[in-house]
């Protein structure tokens, strides 16, 4: 058969193309209200601790960890409003690779202090956020009002 002629292996395999591209979009939406509900609470926590008990808790700098709790915010919010709101969606990988520094820097804090063990979850959750990150800016795009 001529190439670029509807073979039927090319016209069963783009029927199953936007099942698997639909499933992907719900899994990463999934994902990111699981991921924005963890960083709105991490982060409030950072924002409402009082300095004097953050200071005992964390050994960076309390306005750093403040900083960290508005980024993490923020972060959350960037996962899902663009895509709730269909505009600049571009900014939902850009949130999400922010937030994968930020567990980046919490694995290297936390393994530094001597709690290699405690260094997963973040671990994990950077994974899941250089996951969102990259598929949401290669795979599957949050396409946006035209």
């Amino acid at each position: 058969m001529p190439i670029g002629t509807n073979s039927p292996s090319s016209v069963s395999s783009g029927a199953a193309a936007p099942r698997v591209h639909a499933a992907l979009h719900v899994v990463l939406w999934v994902i990111q209200v699981l991921l924005a509900a963890l960083f709105v609470s991490t982060g409030r926590m950072k924002l409402i601790v009082p300095a004097a008990v953050m200071a005992k808790m964390s050994p960076m700098p309390v306005p750093f960890v403040r900083f960290l709790g508005v980024a993490e915010v923020l972060g959350a919010v960037g996962l899902l409003l663009p895509g709730l709101l269909r505009r600049r969606t571009e900014l939902t990988p850009l949130a999400a690779a922010g937030l994968t520094i930020i567990m980046v820097g919490a694995v290297i804090v936390t393994a530094h202090s001597g709690m290699v063990l405690l260094a997963c979850f973040p671990l994990v959750v950077g994974l899941f956020t250089g996951v969102v990150a990259w598929a949401r800016w290669r795979m599957a795009p949050i396409e946006g009002r035209r």
